[in-house]
């Protein structure tokens, strides 16, 4: 898209451009405010033709958040939405640019925003954008660049660790969270949303998907294991709710400052609730468990994924490769063995 600047003429917003035969042009728009006058200013310079009406960034935003009421999503996009909307709610989708994307990643990086956090805002606005041309709400939506993806963090804890965050939990339902998390390699999401009638005492089991049909990312169907078995069987005595971490005798939807509270007290170098899945992974690969078992354990589709990820932490990792590049150790034993007495003799 040519260079263009919106200026003001007797009052009324309007915007200016060179041709590429060096001519000078001039067009006055209908907008009467900023954010407005750079929406049509950009169709006016696309089309070479007075602007017709579309849709929104924000309307498509809008009515994609409503089209998910009552899911997670839902709250991500009332949140990321504060920061992405200002800068691209104004304008339809055709009108928004790589550029576009380019000057947004640099203002969050300048606010001291990390690129985990940017990636997670274009993120919103590609996934509402597919959705609306999945809907044919828009012909075609934008290509949406965005940082790349950060190295991942790796952050696991030893046993004296999670022994020591443990006692240092305040209070007994952030103790079960922990525990829940460390024992199934649950994602706190699904741990939140556990309720009763998804954990079988009897057979020893958890079920950590809310349905066949609901939210599969890490949901697997865990046993009980003897840790486990000791916390819950308290826990459901004393329960006031249908939900298994509860407070008061109700759901609880955030362990997030009992958790940090906890680390705190404990002493320990900064972790996350995330942090105790990943630490769960590498146990049970330092244990031998093979990498399909984990797989199936972290609720993971591929298997190739936990194999990246734990593999190095398994006691047979690259052995039988390390095996294979043995070079003739046992003769050049035998030949020591056998020129020792000689040379002692002539010593």
């Amino acid at each position: 898209m040519r260079d263009y600047r919106i200026g003001r003429l007797n009052g009324r917003f309007v915007v200016m451009w060179n041709n590429d035969d060096g001519t000078r042009r001039r067009y006055r728009l209908a907008a009467h405010t900023q954010k407005d006058a750079e929406r049509e200013a950009r169709e006016v310079i696309i089309c070479q033709t007075a602007p017709s009406a579309g849709i929104t960034v924000e309307q498509i935003w809008s009515a994609y958040q409503t089209e998910v009421e009552g899911r997670r999503q839902a709250a991500k996009l009332a949140q990321t939405g504060k920061n992405v909307l200002p800068y691209f709610g104004h304008f339809t989708p055709d009108q928004v640019t790589v550029e576009d994307c380019r000057a947004f990643i640099a203002a969050r990086r300048a606010e001291g925003r990390k690129d985990a956090t940017i990636r997670t805002e274009l993120g919103c606005l590609r996934t509402s954008l597919l959705w609306a041309a999945k809907s044919r709400l828009i012909p075609l939506a934008p290509r949406i660049e965005m940082p790349q993806t950060p190295p991942p963090r790796e952050r696991y804890l030893s046993q004296d660790e999670v022994g020591e965050l443990l006692a240092a939990a305040g209070e007994p339902h952030i103790r079960l969270a922990m525990l829940l998390m460390l024992t199934t390699a649950g994602r706190i999401g699904a741990l939140l949303e556990l309720t009763w009638d998804r954990v079988d005492i009897d057979r020893r089991l958890i079920k950590l998907a809310t349905n066949d049909i609901g939210p599969r990312k890490g949901r697997a169907t865990v046993p009980i294991n003897d840790t486990l078995m000791a916390a819950l069987m308290p826990a459901r005595e004393a329960a006031l709710s249908r939900y298994v971490i509860e407070w008061g005798g109700r759901r609880v939807g955030s362990i997030k400052t009992g958790f940090n509270a906890a680390v705190a007290r404990s002493g320990i170098d900064h972790c996350t609730p995330h942090d105790l899945r990943r630490t769960a992974g590498r146990f049970m690969a330092e244990a031998g468990v093979p990498m399909e078992e984990i797989a199936q354990y972290l609720g993971h589709t591929n298997p190739a994924v936990t194999r990246s990820t734990y593999a190095k932490f398994s006691p047979d990792h690259l052995r039988k490769a390390a095996g294979a590049l043995e070079f003739g150790i046992r003769s050049s034993v035998q030949r020591t063995k056998v020129q020792t007495p000689s040379s002692n003799v002539s010593g």
